[in-house]
This record gives structure tokens, C-alpha cells and sequence, in this order.
């Protein structure tokens, strides 16, 4: 066992309320690593969800992060965008950069198996989109695009911008992102991709995805979908309900709407692939430098609880919010 490492780590108090706690002097066991956080990445979707409170009683169970503390609503420990450096472990992974499904905390002790080498090329301020990067591929293996396919998806966040990216390399299929914001155009041509506003945007997709986390989002992917298409919606409203127009084309049109969720590898992938295998695909499918496009917003440890309180108040033009720690 190692001697022990000071930490601190930011807790949710209550709905609305973050602090920075000190937290026990920390120690890798056998089999362990010791990590101290170069950076971490806040989810403008789940975390600010169960930053204000808004996770249901009935989902608080499957909503627990891997390495949460406390309970919903708080006060608890969330996050799962941990990248750092390996100070004590095996020798395979000591001095090594690795990502891992933790909270934003200075340094922890985990399982050597639950931390992932970061590839050759992977700048460790940009792997912080790992978690959107596995996600966006599970949406698509969901979607299940085919070649020459008309994608449209809908929502020009950091989650509704990777599954438009990683679409477009999909041999002949021609994408558009949809966003009610005209600035979201500006990252999407940085990105090579088309882009237009609801009322500009292209219908009758083939593949429709959506990820705005707005209803209205989904009313607009609804009306995109052309005859016999599947919407899958990556959105989560947590507590909130949704009102959909499904008295209107919904049935004429024969359309279908599915879920998309990481927590399970995509039906068609599941008997052949494992967690561990989609994160490290993920992980390499970042390291294209256009992808730092996406990384908006810096701030150090000290400021995450009023970055928190100021991104669940809107900040629309954050993309994904990067923490630093020294």
C-alpha cells in the first residue's frame, strides 16, 4: 500500500448548491492505481440534470455514476470525465495517462482496470470528450445508418456534433446537423459538416438522430423523418415530460422512435463487444485535432461550483466545459 495523498473533490450539497470538499487522505491498495487529475469534463446533460436536482426517484439506482458517493438528490459526489496521470501502480501504467469514469476530484485510487490508457495522439485536454465520443457511438450503432443514407441530426451540442461527425465519414451519406442557434454553424463547418436552422432544414431523412435535450428538439426530428424512418432520441429530461404530435403524420408515415442508451453496448454490437472495448474505440476516434473545435470553456478546480450554477442556467454557447487542476 502507498502512503497517503491529500484530495479534494466537488459535491453536489443540495439541488443547485456545489462545494469543494477536502476528502480522506487517499492510498492505492494492491491491485490499484493512484491517479492524480490533469483534467475533467462537465456533461451539459446528466450532470446538470442531477445538479438540479432532477433525477426521478425511480432511475435513482440506474443513474448512480461508477464511482458516485452519496445519493440522489444529494449531498453526492457526480461525474464520469476524469483524465489524469498515473503516479503509483503497475509499471505498465505508472506515468501513464489514462481516462476514467470519475468524479471531479485532485487525485483518487481505483481499480488498475478501471482506468484507460490514453492512445499515442491523444492530447489529454481533448481526451476529456471521451465519455460524449462512447455515447455518440453507441447512438449510431443504434441508428444503424446504411450507405448513402440522408442523416439528420438535431441538436449542435458536443454529443449531437460527434454523432454528426462520425456520420459523415459513413461512406456517401450526406448530414446535416439542426440547431435553433446559427452559431452552432460556424463549430459545424469547422467540423465539415452541413448545418441549418429548423425551418432551413432538409426532410425526409432516411436516419433521423436527436440530441438537444429540448422537446422541442424531438417535435423537430419527428418532422424530418421520412416515410418508414427511425428517430433515435439521446436525449434524457430526467423528472420532465414530453408532449410529441403523434395524432398527426407519426402514423401515416409508419415512423419509429427509439431510445439510445451507453449504459448497454448497442443489441447488434452486445454479444462481441464489451465496455472496455467501445471506450477504447472511443478514445481513438478523438485524437483528429478538429475535435478541439468542441472544447469551448476552461476553468480551474477551484471555480467548479460556480461554473456548475452558471452553465444549468443556460450559457448556450458552452460547448463542452473543460476543468483544469493544478
Amino acid at each position: 500500500m502507498s502512503a497517503n495523498a491529500h484530495a479534494r473533490a466537488c459535491w453536489i450539497e443540495a439541488p443547485g448548491r456545489a462545494a469543494i470538499r477536502d476528502e480522506p487522505d487517499i492510498a492505492a491498495a494492491e491491485g490499484e492505481v493512484l491517479v492524480r487529475a490533469l483534467h475533467s469534463g462537465v456533461s451539459r446533460g446528466t450532470e446538470l440534470l442531477v445538479y438540479r436536482g432532477e433525477v426521478p426517484p425511480s432511475e435513482f439506482e440506474r443513474m448512480r455514476a461508477p464511482f458516485q458517493r452519496g445519493d440522489f438528490p444529494g449531498p453526492l459526489k457526480y461525474g464520469y470525465a476524469s483524465v489524469g496521470l498515473v503516479e503509483e501502480g503497475p509499471p505498465a501504467l505508472l506515468g501513464r495517462h489514462v481516462f476514467c469514469l470519475y468524479p471531479h476530484q485532485t487525485r483518487y485510487a481505483v481499480p488498475a482496470a478501471a482506468v484507460h490508457l490514453l492512445p499515442d495522439g491523444l492530447p489529454p485536454a481533448r481526451a476529456v470528450l471521451a465519455a460524449n465520443m462512447e455515447t455518440a457511438v453507441n447512438a449510431l450503432w443504434d441508428a444503424a445508418p446504411r450507405v448513402g443514407d440522408r442523416i439528420a441530426v438535431v441538436g449542435g451540442g458536443v454529443l449531437g456534433l460527434l454523432v454528426a461527425w462520425l456520420a459523415s465519414r459513413l461512406t456517401g451519406c450526406e448530414v446535416e446537423l439542426v440547431d435553433v442557434q446559427a452559431s452552432r454553424g460556424e463549430v459545424a463547418g469547422r467540423l465539415g459538416l452541413g448545418f441549418a436552422l429548423p425551418a432551413d432544414a432538409r426532410s425526409d431523412a432516411d436516419v433521423v438522430l436527436h440530441a438537444s435535450g429540448q422537446p422541442e428538439g424531438l417535435v423537430t426530428a419527428l418532422g424530418l423523418a421520412g416515410f418508414e424512418s427511425v428517430v433515435t432520441e439521446l436525449s434524457w429530461y430526467g423528472r420532465h415530460s414530453v408532449s410529441l404530435p403523434l395524432g398527426e403524420a407519426f402514423h401515416a408515415r409508419r415512423l419509429h422512435l427509439q431510445a439510445s442508451q451507453v449504459g448497454h453496448v448497442a443489441a447488434a454490437q452486445r454479444a462481441r463487444w464489451s465496455h472496455q472495448r467501445r471506450l477504447a474505440l472511443a478514445l481513438s476516434l478523438l485524437r483528429d485535432p478538429v475535435l478541439d473545435a468542441l472544447v469551448t470553456d476552461s476553468a480551474p478546480f477551484e471555480e467548479l461550483p460556480a461554473v456548475l450554477a452558471r452553465l444549468a442556467a443556460g450559457a448556450p454557447e458552452t460547448l463542452c466545459q473543460r476543468i483544469d487542476y493544478t
